[in-house]
């Protein structure tokens, strides 16, 4: 495995460990960049695309990034309230009339960034095919009632939040989230970045490899906190509400297939590089290539905590700003000004404000875990050391 790329001197720690993760972590093919001030110091690829053929992994190889989608999606609802076209403390009612039935009429739209609003599952299981046509999902979910009074309580909404904050995008803007991220976000800044992925890129896109099983023993279970025991039962049962929310299709998603690449599911499927997903983070708190997408005034409102504690679907405690992971136990970042999203399996995006920085890292074997990778976690101490 040969590590390619560059890295600005000052920045060779974070090389080191890019190559532990390999060595070390279990990493097969990934890639890393990191911008400071608006500027890329650090890019960096290596290892094998496809496992199964042998394809190495080039410098313009696409990767599927799970939940690591939701802060995309959360930038462009973010950027909208900035210019003024959507009031997050506004009922979701005032863009999406029809989402007001079974008691929800008042939800606001920060509830729905902020995994607070009851919804984490649909009521009736659709199809793989159901659910990347949009309209069955988004109807489903305004007609439902809130699993719990809205506000009351978080729980993570692992896919439903795409539907959610996408249809209130759709309701504003008048185009899709995946249009909407491309004309006014991803065009202007040159990202390799989509929600719905053209077919002429779908040979540039890694195969995801899933995780291992967990190899802990009963011995090392009596050891556990409590409430790492109650996420494992949760994960165990099919009928829990764990995996209802994680998986809202019969069968599962298969998100190594065109139908989700192409398709939108604005929570679990952007299709993209480390180097756009650094960059796109970059330009939210620095000017890169003559743009900043959002103000200091934006990024304070968004990063305020609006969810902490015992979450109700992962059962654990995680913390969210408005459509963010904020930094915790749960999702460790660069600092307290981090904001970001980590995805299902080990990918990573945040930005450091107080620091200028735009992290991005992605990568095809899946790990179990939700947030805190062993990976990026050995990148973020390295990054820490060289940016002080």
């Amino acid at each position: 495995m040969q590590v390619q790329g560059r890295v600005d001197p000052g920045y060779e720690g974070v090389r080191d460990a890019f190559e532990a993760n390999f060595t070390e972590h279990g990493d097969v093919g990934a890639a890393f960049c990191l911008y400071m001030d608006g500027r890329q110091v650090v890019d960096l690829w290596g290892g094998v695309a496809d496992a199964r053929a042998g394809r190495p992994w080039e410098e313009d190889i696409l990767t599927l990034v799970y939940s690591t989608t939701k802060g995309v999606t959360a930038i462009c609802a973010h950027l909208l309230a900035q210019r003024g076209l959507l009031d997050l403390d506004a009922p979701v009612v005032e863009y999406w009339p029809e989402f007001g039935k079974q008691g929800k009429s008042g939800i606001p739209v920060r509830q729905l960034l902020s995994h607070r609003a009851g919804l984490p599952l649909i009521d009736k299981k659709l199809t793989p095919e159901e659910a990347m046509a949009w309209e069955p999902a988004v109807e489903a979910l305004a007609a439902q009632a809130p699993l719990w009074e809205p506000g009351t309580k978080h729980g993570y909404h692992a896919l439903t939040y795409g539907w959610l904050v996408g249809e209130v995008i759709r309701r504003v803007t008048g185009r899709s989230l995946g249009q909407f991220l491309a004309e006014e976000i991803t065009g202007p800044l040159r990202l390799d970045l989509w929600v719905g992925l053209p077919e002429e890129h779908e040979v540039r896109v890694s195969r995801l490899i899933p995780p291992d099983p967990p190899t802990f023993t009963a011995e090392d279970v009596e050891s556990f906190p409590p409430e790492r025991i109650e996420m494992l039962r949760g994960m165990a049962s099919p009928t829990s509400l764990t995996m209802r929310a994680l998986n809202v299709t019969d069968p599962p998603f298969n998100f190594n297939s065109r139908l989700v690449h192409a398709g939108e599911q604005p929570a679990a499927n952007a299709i993209t590089t480390a180097r756009a997903l650094a960059k796109l983070y970059a330009a939210t708190v620095s000017e890169v290539d003559g743009t900043r997408l959002l103000s200091p005034a934006t990024i304070e409102g968004a990063t305020q905590e609006q969810s902490n504690g015992s979450d109700a679907v992962l059962l654990i405690d995680s913390r969210f700003g408005s459509g963010f992971f904020l930094h915790s136990t749960f999702s460790p970042l660069l600092g307290p000004a981090s904001f970001g999203h980590a995805g299902a399996g080990g990918s990573l995006a945040f930005a450091d404000p107080d620091r200028g920085v735009g992290f991005g890292y992605v990568m095809n074997k899946m790990q179990q875990n939700l947030s805190g990778d062993n990976r990026t976690l050995t990148l973020i101490g390295a990054v820490n050391e060289a940016t002080r």
